[in-house]
């Protein structure tokens, strides 16, 4: 079944929502488990951590926009995917920076980062565009 653009953009707020739990998610794995095993990864532990940081950050704005916002949430919106399109280039930044240490597990957890939101970066950027139509 074929799904109609409009069917594709979530809520606002929605995706405020989607955003913060998928930092979460970062935030956490980064953390706990690859700082833990930083040697399967392949990039420094002091690196992750600052990573979960800004992931961290990006995941209290993103809970805090979903629960506080009911008008006027595009200026956020725009905020939230312009630091997700940063975080994707400082994270393909660190894998060429570090693609002599980066293990296969470490390349294919940052890919799969890279993808994820990156695809979220796309939704929120259709969100915009559809909105601005209306």
């Amino acid at each position: 079944m074929i799904k109609t653009k409009k069917q594709l953009i979530l809520p606002p707020k929605n995706i405020f929502l989607v955003d913060a739990l998928g930092a979460l998610i970062t935030t956490l794995f980064l953390s706990t488990v690859l700082s833990t095993f930083n040697e399967y990864v392949g990039i420094p532990k002091t690196i992750l951590m600052y990573l979960s940081v800004v992931s961290a950050i990006v995941c209290f704005y993103s809970f805090t926009c979903f629960f506080v916002l009911k008008a006027n949430w595009q200026p956020f919106l725009k905020s939230v995917a312009l630091v997700n399109s940063l975080y994707c280039c400082l994270t393909v930044s660190l894998l060429f920076y570090f693609h002599e240490s980066l293990t296969s597990l470490g390349l294919t957890y940052f890919l799969a980062e890279l993808v994820a939101i990156g695809g979220l970066v796309f939704f929120e950027l259709k969100t915009l565009h559809t909105q601005q139509d209306k």
